[in-house]
This record gives structure tokens, sequence and C-alpha cells, in this order.
């Protein structure tokens, strides 16, 4: 499994549209969590799952972290270190589930948070909450952090992946090496 993280609004899956064809299957933490979710809790969006009762959250990432520790072939795994809740950060891949994993590699996509903030305010299908540049990079330090505690953890190489405005095709680029 390859997993591939980096801030809401990053371009993150828009980088990894480049892998459509390369025989991986590309799974998303946040829409199997959102699954779960919607039916044990009744939300309506997926932008909901951040403002669930941590409690909540953990059952439902212990639930899908379960299903993925089954999975079997060539896995791209999209998700986020860490998720920004009302109640402060909550770890993306919990110790209890990451050590579950057989993680070939970590990617961590990245920008600057002022194209961040720009994708995140030009993206009509999803609602997020407004944040300021300095709390923006205060979470992609923190997450900085969090890749090198899953390498740690998983024992897994972790690279860096630039997704600079107008370089999206660079940035395909470089992930689509990483998967050779």
């Amino acid at each position: 499994m390859i997993i591939v993280m980096g801030l809401p609004g990053v371009g993150k899956s828009t980088v990894l549209s480049a892998a459509d064809n390369t025989g991986y299957e590309r799974l998303n933490y946040g829409t199997l969590m959102f699954e779960i979710a919607k039916q044990k809790f009744g939300i309506a969006q997926r932008d909901e799952l951040r403002k669930l009762d941590p409690e909540k959250q953990k059952m439902v990432q212990a639930e899908v972290g379960d299903a993925l520790a089954k999975t079997k072939g060539k896995i791209i795994l999209d998700t986020h270190c860490s998720i920004s809740t009302p109640g402060g950060y909550l770890v993306g891949l919990p110790d209890s589930i990451i050590e579950k994993l057989k993680v070939e590699k970590l990617i961590y996509v990245t920008a600057p948070v002022s194209e961040v903030m720009a994708r995140r305010n030009s993206d009509p299908t999803r609602v997020r909450d407004s944040e300021s540049e300095k709390s923006l990079q205060a979470h992609d330090d923190h997450n900085l952090g969090l890749l090198k505690h899953y390498s740690e953890k998983t024992g897994a190489a972790y690279y860096v992946i630039n997704n600079y405005q107008g370089k999206l095709q660079q940035a395909q680029q470089k992930l689509l090496a990483l998967l050779e």
C-alpha cells in the first residue's frame, strides 16, 4: 500500500489522477469513513465528518482501518495526516491502524499555503471552514511531523511532492516515478 497525504485543498486527488491507469486501486479514507458515518450517525456531507464527536470519529476510523488491513493488491490510499476539528487536530492514521497496514511508501503532497487557500476558495464541491494562512501553515507543519512518525512506525520511506500552481504535470510525473 502506498499512502498519499496532504492538507485538504492541496490538490492531492488531482495529483493522484495521474495514477488512474497504472494498475493501482485508489481508495479514499474519507469517503470510506463517510459511508460508515452516514449509516451510523446520519451525516449528510463528507465535510461533516470532522465535526463528529471525536470518539465517533475514532470508531469510524478504526472500522475503516480494519477493512484496509484486509485489502490485497496494489493500493493507493488517499488520506490526511491529521484532521483539523473544532477540538484540535485528530491524527488521521492512529498507531493502532497504521501498524496493521502493509505500507510500502508514504507520499506527502504540499504547496504554499496561499495556493492551498486559493484552491479551497475556488472549490464549490466542498464545505470547508475558513482558516488563516497562519493556521494552515501550522497544520502543514504538524502534518510533516506526523509523516515522520508514520515512517518510523511503518519502516516505509517518505517522499514530499510539491504541487505548485501551474506545475501539476511535474507533481504528477514525480508521483508516477514513485509508483514504478
